[in-house]
């Protein structure tokens, strides 16, 4: 508590201030990162997290407050600032056209990609989270086991496969389940239904003091939506029997002040471009309520529930394609699949205290169940019943997570001051790793109990040293326990261990378009706990070290551009390899790279957007320096069109260039180019949508893998690329109806 004793002396105003909100025009969803300016003077500032802003130092007089914020339209209030008086005030934002001049860069914004989300997620088609996803520049995903296995992730020159080295969170719940049967990390989206997202929180680098776990080469976090614009039913149909159904509906009318409440479901199935019908079914339902005490103090409670169910036609050698065996859309093992379930509930609690400070608080619960069944190598190991895996576990996840934060003067400078403390602990139950024969069980390779508890505090400053400087430094211990029960050896094993890690960005104002900045910081990626008793505590939490060098600028009212210059060196890219049972060390790596991003509006109606990514990853400890799978190059982006009468469309690209498949590059797995096309219209009441994947066939590769496997006629494995055929050209069509 020294901290606040520290600075509120010095809190008091000298002249006037003003305070406020940002809110959207429903007063229901905040508006964070909003650009706020007194009009006549130099005098800007921008929206916390919650919407609020502090102007403080302000000469007594009548001023005219400008708000403006991207994809809503510009605000203007009149207000009287008296020497020695707080004047507050609230912005209701409607929302409007998106114009990127609205986009501003300040001394004080750490996240500069997120005013960027706020345009993207509005003018990208997406169709599911994973789409979203795709926001983030640089990040590809692939899918290899019939739409219903979490998205491998490739991100900053990583292999993140299912999201080792990538925190993802959905409304504060975590979504990378740790020491899970397929990987450390294993995140599944599936259970967000992609209407309700509100924004998309991200950025890149361990760099951030309340991320703890997984947050190498970045985090995503995911806000849903308070309430409903409107009510509203869509029915989607295409290619391959595939169908989607979704429907919102408000519970309490938006126009309640203080009360909001909404419930949505989603269904989807499709058989796919396979020949062997995946049989893929899922269904959402997700609810939120919150309720406004007053403008200080809300509740929001949360549930959702998500299942499915699907068939795989998984990975297949190159040589069964060529030798006529099975088309590139065959299988060899079409008994693989699976089934998976997730239900979720959480209570959050903000409130503003009487000395200014405000605390945030989320308690959460999470039940859920997985079962994979997976053939990677065929009769390699065993060639009478070949090789088929079943992953099984179920588990529960339970945590508590608290943030405070109270703003002050420090020496007549604004300082911000953030504590924050949580626990995760994760009870999984008969979690395995079994042989199979077409998902009839054989025998028992691994099985077991895991409880893994996760304690964590963080302490962190932000000076605004001046009006074009601000610094930021913090500080984050983690705390980790292990614990494994191995039910095939009679055995109980328990590792504990922490982790330091300290971060030090810095933003510098060049001019009033232009932002510098510098972002540094130690991140970590926790370790399977089969890992940490296997090798008695040794390399429990490895370290990452990075720095980014990166430039914000408006070039005019209408390009902006972010470039970034990185790096980022991992002690150990040591995981358990679920499909395998086995620990798999990487050793020593480094990467490095530039992020390009682009954002254009050509016209009023026409908007350019563009990413480039370069990367050179490799291992610091072997003669083969190259890391397998990790993209060297990618590069997204496109071009997309509102009009004021209704119609909206897109063309957009994905390229990913060839990159090694095994450590000494003799084997490559094949890069991609891809076109996508979606053409819309749509009115207060409804819309209709038409989308084209891959609008000119390419076929393509989608996962890829170089794995050793013998197909039942051979006498030897043979190692080879692996792969999952991409999407063929797809088109669906989608209406929507709004109430």
């Amino acid at each position: 508590m020294r901290v606040f004793i520290f600075v509120m002396p010095f809190s008091a105003c000298a002249q006037g201030a003003l305070v406020g909100r940002v809110l959207e025009q429903s007063g229901h969803e905040i508006l964070a990162g909003a650009h706020i300016s007194l009009d006549g003077t130099d005098m800007v500032t921008i929206t916390d997290e919650r919407g609020n802003f502090t102007l403080n130092n302000i000469p007594p007089g009548d001023y005219q407050v400008m708000v403006t914020f991207v994809g809503f339209e510009r605000f203007s209030h009149q207000v009287a600032i008296r020497d020695h008086a707080t004047a507050s005030m609230e912005a209701r934002m409607k929302p409007g056209g998106y114009q990127l001049e609205y986009l501003t860069v300040h001394a004080g914004k750490d996240h500069s990609y997120n005013m960027l989300s706020q345009v993207d997620i509005k003018l990208r088609p997406s169709q599911s989270s994973q789409d979203i996803l795709r926001l983030i520049p640089g990040l590809f995903i692939a899918q290899h086991a019939g739409g219903g296995k979490a998205e491998q992730i490739f991100l900053r020159g990583f292999d993140v496969d299912h999201g080792t080295d990538i925190n993802l969170e959905v409304d504060g719940l975590p979504v990378n389940m740790v020491s899970h049967a397929h990987g450390q990390g294993y995140s599944d989206l599936h259970f967000v239904i992609p209407e309700l997202v509100n924004y998309v929180d991200f950025n890149k680098g361990p760099y951030y003091a309340d991320k703890g776990d997984f947050t190498t080469a970045g985090y995503v976090s995911f806000q849903t939506k308070n309430t409903l614009d409107k009510n509203f039913f869509l029915m989607e149909g295409g290619q391959f029997r595939t169908l989607r159904g979704v429907v919102g509906v408000n519970l309490v009318s938006p126009k309640k002040p203080k009360t909001t409440a909404y419930i949505a479901s989603e269904f989807v199935r499709t058989d796919g471009f396979v020949e062997s019908p995946q049989d893929f079914n899922r269904i959402n339902v997700q609810s939120k309520f919150t309720r406004r005490f007053n403008k200080d103090h809300r509740l929001i409670i949360g549930a959702s529930f998500f299942a499915s169910r699907w068939k795989a036609s998984g990975q297949i050698p190159e040589r069964a394609v060529q030798r006529g065996l099975i088309t590139r859309f065959g299988s060899m093992d079409d008994t693989e699949g699976g089934e998976t379930s997730r239900a979720n509930i959480f209570l959050k609690h903000q409130r503003k205290l009487s000395q200014g400070g405000w605390l945030q608080q989320q308690a959460f619960a999470v039940g859920y169940g997985f079962n994979l069944f997976s053939n990677f190598t065929f009769y390699k190991n065993d060639p009478v019943n070949g090789d088929q895996i079943e992953q099984r576990e179920t588990r529960g996840v339970y945590g508590y997570k608290a943030n405070y934060d109270v703003a002050g003067l420090l020496f007549g400078k604004p300082l911000t001051t953030a504590i924050g403390i949580g626990f995760r602990f994760d009870d999984v139950d008969n979690i395995s790793l079994s042989h199979t024969l077409k998902r009839e069980f054989l025998e028992d390779i691994k099985r077991g109990n895991i409880d893994e508890f996760n304690g964590n505090v963080f302490w962190e400053e932000k000076l605004q040293v001046t009006e074009n400087w601000s610094v930021s430094a913090a500080m984050r211990l983690d705390y980790f326990r292990f614990q494994y029960e191995d039910k095939l050896s009679t055995g109980t094993d328990a590792e504990a261990s922490a982790i330091v890690s300290p971060k030090l960005n810095i933003n510098y104002i060049l001019n009033p378009t232009t932002q510098l900045y510098v972002r540094s910081g130690i991140g970590f990626h926790s370790n399977d706990s089969r890992v940490v008793v296997a090798r008695q505590g040794r390399d429990i939490l490895p370290k990452a070290y990075g720095i980014d060098l990166g430039i914000n600028t408006k070039l005019s009212d209408r390009l902006f551009l972010n470039a970034a210059l990185w790096r980022l060196d991992l002690d150990q890219e040591l995981v358990y390899v679920g499909d395998e049972g086995v620990v798999e060390p990487g050793g020593k790596t480094q990467r490095k790279g530039i992020d390009l991003s682009i954002r254009y509006q050509i016209f009023d109606w026409l908007y350019f957007d563009q990413d480039l990514n370069f990367t050179k990853p490799k291992s610091k400890e072997t003669s083969e320096k190259y890391i397998p799978l990790a993209p060297t190059f990618s590069s997204i982006g496109g071009l997309t069109f509102r009009t004021a009468t209704g119609f909206n469309g897109a063309v957009r690209y994905r390229y990913l260039k060839d990159r090694p498949a095994n450590p000494d590059k003799t084997v490559i797995a094949d890069g991609y180019f891809l076109t996508d096309a979606l053409l819309g219209f749509s009115t207060s009441k409804f819309a209709i949508d038409v989308s084209i994947e891959n609008i000119f066939d390419v076929a393509w590769k989608e996962a890829q893998f170089d794995t050793e496997s013998r197909l039942k006629d051979e006498p030897e494995p043979v190692s080879e690329i692996h792969f999952t055929p991409g999407t063929p050209l797809f088109i669906k069509a989608k209406l929507s109806f709004f109430f």
